[in-house]
């Protein structure tokens, strides 16, 4: 099914917004987290080194009605699908990360901002137990733009003040590029959160590293340069 553009008389809603149907695009305050959350997560994976810097806890939640063409995870676009997250699950989560060599947890979906009932609370435990010793990355079909928009549900950004990285923007299957860092397509970006809110607009994470060909590519270069010594 193709997407709709709801928001299309809005303007500056960040880079990569999708048109010709690829993805669904909010309003303002058009999708609320507190009304379509239904508490479930479809999967929980401790000591991940995929899916942000070091050593990590992974929260996949359920639920995302951005609905992006080439979504990897199209079964949880259900806020159904899953299981229901619950205390002895955050007390796992917990005990994980207090392990001295996790460096933080990932939350991601489905839609964590559409996800708030859950995630709040739990970011605030976190920040409560740990500090800032533990970061906290995210991933959201959002973009920064769009998530600092007037009339946008405060759920949204009172769950970003607790978060450290984000990754935003819809995935663009035509925009896909496999070099990008912890991303699926050159529009997404890797922000630094903290310093985007005190700056009022995004800042990107200092830490940022592409490669910049793929491994076939040297590959091919070291050959066309043996074959050349031996020509000479």
């Amino acid at each position: 099914m193709a997407g709709r553009d709801f928001a299309a008389d809005e303007t500056d809603r960040g880079p990569g917004v999708p048109s010709g149907g690829l993805a669904n695009d909010p309003k303002a305050g058009q999708w609320d987290g507190r009304v379509l959350s239904k508490h479930m997560i479809a999967d929980y994976k401790p000591f991940v080194v995929t899916d942000g810097e070091g050593i990590r806890c992974s929260l996949y939640v359920s639920g995302c009605p951005f609905h992006c063409d080439g979504c990897f995870n199209a079964s949880i676009w259900d806020f159904r699908a899953g299981h229901e997250y619950t205390p002895e699950l955050e007390t796992r989560i917990i005990a994980d990360l207090a392990q001295p060599w996790v460096q933080g947890i990932t939350f991601l979906g489905g839609e964590p901002l559409l996800n708030t009932p859950v995630l709040i609370p739990l970011a605030r435990r976190i920040r409560a137990e740990f500090g800032d010793s533990k970061d906290i990355w995210c991933w959201t079909g959002y973009t920064w733009e769009e998530l600092m928009r007037a009339g946008e549900t405060p759920d949204k950004r009172e769950l970003l003040g607790l978060i450290d990285i984000l990754v935003d923007g819809r995935y663009l299957k035509d925009r896909h590029d496999s070099l990008l860092q912890f991303r699926g397509s050159n529009n997404q970006r890797i922000l630094d959160v903290p310093a985007s809110l005190a700056a009022g607009r995004p800042v990107v994470w200092s830490k940022l590293h592409d490669q910049e060909r793929d491994v076939p590519e040297i590959y091919l270069k070291d050959r066309v340069a043996g074959e050349s010594r031996q020509a000479s």
